[in-house]
């Protein structure tokens, strides 16, 4: 009788748990039509628009084709697997520019024409007949991009690859978890966003500006592994006979004072030994005071329109040839309408 009883209040348990999560989930999922996420975006982007790549090295790629509306942005993937136009593989009269980068790059949350890539891309094509070729993808580190430029871009055979850097590019190249498909209940999802804000203000995961200074110590293996990715580039570049930048991309929560000087410095002291030219963004930006206005959202730092339009500006001379300020008589000072409207 007694193992029965046991059984019963098992089973309303589970009925109990079950009833829990399945009301949950179906709350949330009615929340969210009307409430958008970071985290939550940024699973769906995981599950919907990646897949595993056959190389270890780049971890995961686009799938082709693929489509879906994220931060409230329709997002189009092309057969290629990139957030861009369709392009041919044979190279025509235009420049042809490669640029690489993680989810600043391939534009999150910003609508595609209002990219820096984009806006590049047209004014640059201005001057002279260009085409800019989007590599950038999300979670990716510099190793990964190298390698999936190696893989894919080269076949393109550009004139000028352009690396977008960002302080999380020296993370280790991160493996696909056991437990991603969880990210399939916007329920999981949630309370796993909550853990861990929680967790990084309250318990002993350290604050993002200790994360990131702590990648640039010289025994952290992504570090290295960074180092090595610039030295391939590099040597990519003398072998297949393009041109190769480096732009240098601000982390958007403190600009006035920025924090991640220091990295920023040592991250072009290693692009300088391997004779890439490089440009720091951070310090044009130290004249804006409200950081949350260059915000996709609220909880999100990613640079939303207006922020990738003063990327483009200020990267504009740089990529053209010119060699003067960002804000001289030049081209970038006729961005400033067209782009800052």
């Amino acid at each position: 009788m007694a193992v029965e009883q046991l059984r019963n209040v098992a089973a309303l348990a589970v009925l109990a748990i079950a009833c829990f999560v399945g009301i949950g989930e179906i709350a949330v999922r009615v929340y969210l039509m009307r409430n958008t996420f970071y985290d939550i975006e940024m699973s769906r982007y995981g599950l919907d628009l990646k897949i595993e790549a056959d190389d270890p090295a780049i971890g995961h790629v686009h799938r082709p084709g693929a489509a879906a509306e994220l931060m409230d942005v329709a997002v189009q993937i092309n057969s290629a697997g990139l957030r861009d136009d369709e392009y041919p593989l044979e190279h025509g009269a235009r420049r042809r520019i490669v640029f690489l980068g993680d989810s600043l790059t391939f534009g999150w949350g910003v609508e595609q024409d209002q990219t820096f890539e984009h806006l590049l891309e047209r004014e640059l094509d201005r001057l002279q007949p260009t085409e800019i070729l989007n590599f950038g993808i999300g979670n990716y580190n510099t190793s990964q991009e190298v390698s999936l430029f190696e893989a894919r871009g080269l076949a393109y055979r550009p004139d000028l690859v352009v690396l977008f850097y960002f302080i999380n590019d020296a993370e280790p190249t991160p493996h696909r978890s056991e437990y991603a498909w969880l990210g399939h209940s916007r329920l999981m999802s949630f309370y796993w966003s909550r853990i861990k804000a929680m967790r990084a203000r309250y318990g002993d995961a350290p604050n993002f500006f200790g994360f990131y200074s702590e990648l640039y110590r010289d025994d952290q293996p992504g570090w290295q592994a960074t180092q090595r990715a610039f030295g391939r580039l590099a040597e990519l570049a003398a072998r297949e006979r393009f041109a190769v930048r480096a732009i240098l991309l601000p982390e958007l929560h403190e600009l006035q004072e920025y924090p991640f000087a220091e990295q920023h410095a040592k991250v072009m002291r290693a692009l300088a030994r391997n004779g890439i030219r490089a440009l720091d963004l951070a310090p044009l930006f130290q004249n804006e005071t409200d950081p949350m206005r260059l915000w996709v959202a609220r909880d999100d730092a990613h640079p939303n329109a207006r922020a990738h339009a003063l990327i483009a500006r200020y990267s504009l001379d740089f990529l053209a040839g010119h060699e003067s300020a960002p804000e001289s008589e030049s081209a970038a000072n006729r961005l400033r309408a067209p782009i800052l409207r």
